[in-house]
């Protein structure tokens, strides 16, 4: 019997990449957690913590995979979240602007007590952006709930000349690495349904 897969997200994003591996949640169940930065924490422990602490609070039956991924920006050590309102997601799009940062997304996959987990760091150059470049990007409203103000498979992906990673992962999710979780966890990918 294929085991129940539980998708810990409530992004779309991270739905409509699962759908790339042919992957279809049974259910989704975004958990309620505090995402607050510790004291000097830094990005890619911060990272881990969130997504392991995700995966552990989704409810979920024994037998159940649950698949939980936590994306942060990070310039320098500061952690660029998902910005409260216009006025931090412009200071976030403005530290950014002309500058190289870091996008970390870790992926958690939970069955029963054990737990996969997976960090992936890609480096991502945004172009300087003009005032009417970032005008009009904070009047499209794409910024909202996004890790560092942008969305690269959006309006913003004009302002990324570069990248070295994972396109996936700086999207929300990892393709190549989810996979291997999944497969580790016994989740049935690549096979056909019988």
């Amino acid at each position: 019997m294929t085991p129940r897969l539980i998708l810990g997200s409530g992004s779309p994003r991270r739905l409509e990449l699962l759908a790339h591996l042919g992957v279809t949640p049974d259910a989704v169940r975004p958990p309620d957690i505090d995402e607050t930065p510790g004291p000097a924490e830094q990005p890619r422990p911060y990272c881990a913590r969130i997504a392991r602490q995700k995966v552990l609070a989704v409810e979920a039956d024994a037998a159940d995979i649950v698949l939980c991924a936590d994306t942060t920006v990070a310039l320098g050590r500061r952690i660029l979240g998902k910005p409260a309102d216009a006025g931090q997601a412009a200071e976030y799009l403005l530290s950014l602007s002309g500058r190289r940062h870091r996008v970390i997304t870790s992926v958690a996959l939970r069955c029963g007590t054990r737990v996969w987990q997976k960090d992936v760091e890609s480096a991502v150059r945004m172009k300087r952006l003009s005032d009417e470049e970032l005008n009009a990007y904070l009047a499209t409203g794409d910024w909202v709930g996004k890790a560092g103000a942008y969305g690269i498979q959006g309006a913003a992906g004009a302002f990324i000349p570069w990248i070295s990673g994972s396109f996936t992962a700086i999207v929300g999710l990892p393709l190549a690495e989810t996979a291997g979780l999944l497969q580790a966890a016994g989740y049935p990918l690549y096979r056909a349904a019988s």
